[in-house]
């Protein structure tokens, strides 16, 4: 087994560090630039899970000055950080890999990969099946006479809280196998909690979506099935090695 690098003194490890933070933040500022001229365009198909159910001639407002302004430029913000996390992970991988065993090389990087691509998978999801749900029950229940005017800074705000919600759902999976892997539960813990996950999914997904039935069970349905995905893979990655066999 691979032992680590040399243990390095703590300036070149905060040295180290502090360059592939600029790496991180510069390639995250480069891709906001590259988009900043479609900031308007980029907000439109944000908006358009709500566009597409509001009454015809309805329109989204803004009630602060500044609004118009910011409120695109922070949802460019989000597409960049986004699409910079290929080289955000980058620069992760090879601070933290120098000092890992190989059989932490092995572990890590696929949980890194699996986060994202879950958490990326979450936010589609909440944007493509969620919304369009959600929106639809807001507008069908809008009392007559009643016009729908929703701000673009609450607007954001709500789909943001959706994202964070439907992207930390979609993260069971790698939870589960981590638990399992590092042997603080097991497989048939795991199943014998079943019932009690069940009910708690739809209890988070009461807390977290609107108050329609449909909303809630497109959360809690994933959750719980998620749960027992996890619940596979852990079964069929086998039992954690001791702590002699690792270090051996």
């Amino acid at each position: 087994m691979t032992e680590p690098a040399t243990e390095q003194p703590l300036v070149a490890h905060l040295l180290e560090l502090r360059t592939r933070l600029v790496r991180v933040i510069l390639g995250i500022v480069i891709v906001f630039l590259a988009l900043f001229h479609w900031s308007g365009d980029i907000y439109a198909l944000l908006a358009r899970p709500m566009m597409q159910v509001m009454p015809a001639g309805a329109q989204m407002i803004a009630t602060d000055v500044t609004t118009p302004f910011f409120v695109p430029l922070k949802v460019t913000m989000m597409v960049a950080f986004v699409l910079a996390l290929p080289n955000t992970l980058y620069q992760l991988w090879s601070f933290v890999a120098p000092g890992l065993y190989s059989h932490e090389k092995r572990l890590i990087l696929p949980v890194m990969v699996a986060s994202i691509s879950l958490f990326l998978i979450g936010m589609s999801f909440a944007y493509f099946l969620v919304f369009p749900v959600v929106f639809g029950f807001m507008t069908a229940v809008t009392p007559h006479g009643v016009a729908m005017m929703t701000d673009i800074d609450k607007y954001l705000s709500f789909v943001l809280g959706m994202f964070l919600a439907f992207g930390i759902t979609f993260e069971v999976p790698v939870i589960v196998v981590l638990l399992t892997r590092f042997g603080i539960i097991t497989v048939e813990k795991l199943r014998e909690a079943r019932p009690y996950v069940i009910v708690g999914s739809f209890v988070v997904a009461a807390v977290v979506t609107p108050p329609d039935v449909l909303s809630q069970i497109m959360l809690a349905l994933p959750l719980w099935l998620l749960y027992e995905l996890g619940i596979i893979c852990s079964g069929w990655l086998g039992k954690p090695q001791p702590r002699k066999e690792q270090d051996a």
